[in-house]
């Protein structure tokens, strides 16, 4: 059975090192900031979609830079809008890891510690221990796309098969 995980990425940047690492390339610029006043079936298209794309995914993968010590807005909006109706969002007890590329010493450590204290309030089963952070991308990934590094070449294979475990897990019932 394939397991499939959804990447939401943090970053809006056109060259984000972010978007690399995912290999995906998410455009949430279409939804709005979350307002229960608009949160009604086809009010906001954008947040219909992500809420299908989320609910249909087996498992999530915040990938995000870290934005003045923290995650950027985007991707606060997104488990925003997943996480309603609260206690039965999308986001509900979807396994979840997050890991990510940032510019400074310490690889965004400390937006990622909150992306997932986010997405556990949120409602994820997220996995703690999985981690990813990148430093000093502006320059690590220069010259090589991130796929291409060592470091991610053997995490990510890891970080994957670990989320599909724990949606394998989740299906047992455990």
């Amino acid at each position: 059975m394939t397991t499939r995980i959804l990447a939401l990425v943090g970053s809006l940047r056109a060259g984000s090192y972010n978007k690399q690492l995912a290999e995906a390339a998410v455009n949430l610029a279409d939804v709005p900031f979350y307002n229960e006043d608009i949160d009604r079936p086809g009010a906001v298209a954008g947040a219909d979609w992500l809420r299908v794309e989320v609910q249909s995914a087996d498992a999530l993968l915040l990938v995000t830079p870290e934005y003045n010590g923290s995650i950027p807005a985007s991707l606060k909006n997104a488990i925003d809008w997943i996480s309603r109706p609260h206690g039965a969002g999308v986001i509900s007890g979807k396994p979840l890891a997050v890991i990510g590329v940032s510019h400074g010493r310490f690889g965004g450590v400390w937006a990622h510690d909150d992306a997932r204290k986010v997405a556990s309030i949120a409602g994820a089963s997220v996995l703690d221990d999985v981690t990813l952070s990148v430093p000093d991308g502006a320059t690590r990934f220069a010259t090589t796309h991130p796929a291409h590094d060592d470091e991610i070449a053997h995490a990510l294979p890891s970080i994957l098969a670990t989320l599909a475990a724990a949606v394998q897990n989740s299906r047992l019932g455990g």
